[in-house]
């Protein structure tokens, strides 16, 4: 793919968890500013696998990089940051989700 008259090497394609879970901030530290479609509300639900997905190859058109290894030093970054959330976001909803249930079961146990 060639935007802007930079060809996005394979290499640089992928998912980027980054990206993906830190959209806003990712794009603006990227130089990448589509990421901003996410604070249009229900829009963001989709637009943020989108951007997960599309986000490596916009890093690379917009960014400076040069060599694929410096780019993906970067990226890894945001990489692992991302990732990180991604499961701490898992775990929080999961916890959540059993204290409701918990909630509920005393409730219904107590009478009220």
């Amino acid at each position: 793919m060639e935007e802007n008259g930079k060809i996005v090497p394979a290499e640089v394609k992928g998912w980027n968890w980054g990206a993906f879970m830190f959209n806003i901030i990712w794009g603006i530290g990227n130089k990448s500013y589509l990421p901003l479609l996410c604070l249009i509300p229900f829009f963001n639900l989709i637009w943020m696998f989108v951007v997960g997905f599309k986000g490596n190859e916009w890093a690379w058109q917009k960014g400076n990089y040069q060599d694929v290894a410096t780019f993906k030093a970067v990226q890894t970054t945001w990489n692992r940051a991302g990732f990180v959330a991604f499961i701490l976001t898992i775990i929080m909803f999961i916890i959540s989700f059993l204290f409701a249930i918990l909630s509920a079961m005393m409730i219904s146990q107590s009478g009220y």
